[in-house]
């Protein structure tokens, strides 16, 4: 911590001005991020903003194509409160789209573009949206969905081009009204009822993340640019990127999608200085083979969660990046850790209001005789839960049970509140926290939360499986948890064509890598305890039950064989 203190020298002033945004803004603060944009494009209007595949688009031209477009929704019928749907792609649109939304104090429902079918169509009609705005590289996905669960108006973003020019492109009126505690964003996360939630992202959180992730943590500067390959519905783009962006007057620069032979050369092409992961993108990088141009950029800085303790000097040393600001948060999590003392293997510090404690065999939270939560010990792997506070809200869901289910209520003394978050991490002292695992009924693959009941649902819903049992299991040198199914079937299984149907049914990374043929699941209230005891015994203490693999989309499920583990590791498996 000495060490980063020292590092953030040059920075001082930039912290100091962005410290208070952190620790005072107010909910009824009159500001937000559209605010904070327009200000922005006010100041320095000929800077690049955006940036793709090379090209750039400055401030001030953006600001005015985000107006107009603001003041077709506007015409549209669209005004505060109201929720317009996003699916798109990476791409400048997204971004122009999602401010053109916020600027009349509407939601953007941030839709992902992997979904299908039911689930998509689930998420669509969650939003009860006014409008939908979509890239036209999405229509597919959309034309899964039932016309009855779509929004009246549906525009595309050629349409909304075409159809804004010539509008007023001077700020609207509204932007500088709103209050912080304007909802902004739906974000979509897993749940434990199979289908996503829509988790609430206020312009009171976003700002507070600009000031603390962006200011304190990040801190770029105005000729820096911001790579982003993750895509622009995780608040891992959508907030961390964006804000820090914002903080600091610097470029966004977009990738289409990630790529990781093509990765370094985009990052040249676009100018990056910096840009922002999940644990596996880093993992696939350091897999890469070593080529000319792992030190022939300019990044000097990453940020994002994930990285793993044993590749974090690799990873520095290989690409010759100083500074790895690592973070932990969540859609719906009222606070967040970063590392900005720039230490080695952890989450970060945060110096808002939390406890790690102890939990039960179920994951959750451990009452002692009197009722009571009891903290871990420091160094001990337990439950992170944050307090619930005026100055540290709780924003929930669309849905109020969801919500409260999140809540623990009189956990040290009568009447106060906590957010668990479902994670267990290790206290490491001076408000660090290392990341553990995740708890409950989701596990966490390629950056994505995966809700078990979805996946048994998937599995169910076909003839090829009469039951099933989702959980999520460790796979050597890879991130989160991969997903395994012990499944019951038929005299007529065929691996290749249960593959097909959840090709059909699922985003490729909800489809389990490991499907175990079992005699039987139980059914009893004790089937949790089962479900534990499958998960530990993963997939290398099968006994002799039949177990099956993911190869791809062309070849489905094959028999388990030596090696396979490896190519999941070097992302040689599954294909397509």
């Amino acid at each position: 911590m000495a060490r980063g203190v020292v590092q953030m020298a040059p920075d001082a002033a930039t912290m100091v001005r962005n410290a208070p945004g952190l620790v005072l803004r107010k909910p009824d603060s009159a500001e937000t991020i559209g605010l904070m944009f327009q200000r922005a494009a006010g100041r320095h209007p000929e800077r690049p903003f955006l940036r793709f595949e090379g090209t750039s688009i400055s401030y001030g031209e953006c600001n005015r194509m985000v107006n107009r477009q603001a003041a077709l929704l506007s015409r549209l019928g669209v005004g505060v409160g109201d929720v317009v749907g996003i699916l798109a792609k990476n791409s400048p649109g997204a971004v122009i789209a999602m401010l053109a939304v916020v600027k009349l104090g509407a939601v953007a429902g941030m839709l992902n573009y992997n979904q299908r079918g039911e689930v998509l169509d689930h998420s669509v009609a969650l939003l009860e949206a006014k409008a939908l705005l979509l890239d036209p590289d999405c229509r597919e996905g959309l034309d899964t969905v039932e016309e009855s669960s779509l929004p009246p108006e549906v525009r595309d973003f050629d349409q909304l081009a075409e159809q804004s020019a010539g509008l007023d492109d001077s700020d609207p009126a509204v932007t500088a009204t709103l209050p912080a505690k304007t909802k902004a964003f739906y974000i979509f996360t897993s749940g434990t009822t199979g289908l996503p939630k829509a988790s609430v992202m206020s312009h009171f959180r976003w700002m507070k993340s600009m000031s603390g992730i962006g200011g304190m943590g990040v801190r770029l500067h105005s000729h820096d640019t911001m790579y982003v390959a993750l895509p622009l519905y995780h608040n891992n783009a959508l907030t961390v990127s964006l804000s820090s962006v914002l903080a600091g007057g610097a470029c966004m620069a977009i990738g289409r999608k990630f790529s990781a032979s093509k990765f370094w050369d985009d990052v040249i092409l676009n100018r990056a200085t910096a840009f922002c992961y999940i644990g596996e993108l880093c993992r696939y990088l350091v897999a890469q083979p070593e080529k000319d141009t792992d030190r022939a950029h300019d990044v000097r800085l990453v940020v994002g969660n994930g990285m793993r303790a044993e590749i974090w000097d690799t990873f520095s040393d290989r690409f010759g990046i100083d500074r790895i600001i690592e973070f932990y948060g969540a859609s719906e999590l009222n606070l967040v850790f970063i590392n900005v003392f720039n230490a080695k293997r952890t989450a970060g510090f945060c110096p808002l209001p939390y406890k790690v404690v102890r939990y039960t065999e179920d994951g959750e939270p451990q009452r002692d005789d009197h009722g009571r939560l009891t903290e871990a010990r420091k160094g001990e792997a337990g439950l992170l839960i944050s307090e619930i506070t005026d100055r540290n809200p709780y924003d929930g869901y669309t849905d109020p049970e969801a919500s409260e289910k999140k809540v623990i209520r009189d956990a040290f003394k009568d009447g106060d509140t906590y957010f668990n978050t479902g994670d267990l991490v290790r206290d490491q002292g001076f408000w660090h926290v290392a990341f553990v695992d995740r708890l409950g009924d989701t596990f966490r693959w390629k950056g994505e939360n995966v809700a078990t009941t979805q996946v048994e649902g998937a599995l169910d819903a076909g003839d090829q499986v009469s039951q099933s049992v989702v959980y999520g299991v460790g796979v050597e040198g890879s991130d989160g948890k991969a997903g395994m199914a012990a499944v019951t079937v038929g005299d007529n299984f065929d691996p290749k064509k249960l593959a097909a149907e959840l090709y059909d049914s699922l985003p490729g990374y909800a489809i389990p890598l490991f499907v175990r043929i079992v005699d039987e699941l139980e059914q009893t209230s004790t089937f949790k305890s089962r479900k534990v005891e499958l998960r530990d015994q993963g997939y290398s203490d099968v006994g002799d039950d039949k177990l099956y693999v993911l190869a791809g989309r062309q070849d489905g499920y094959v028999d388990f064989y030596d090696g396979y583990v490896d190519d999941v590791a070097k992302a040689k498996a599954p294909r397509g």
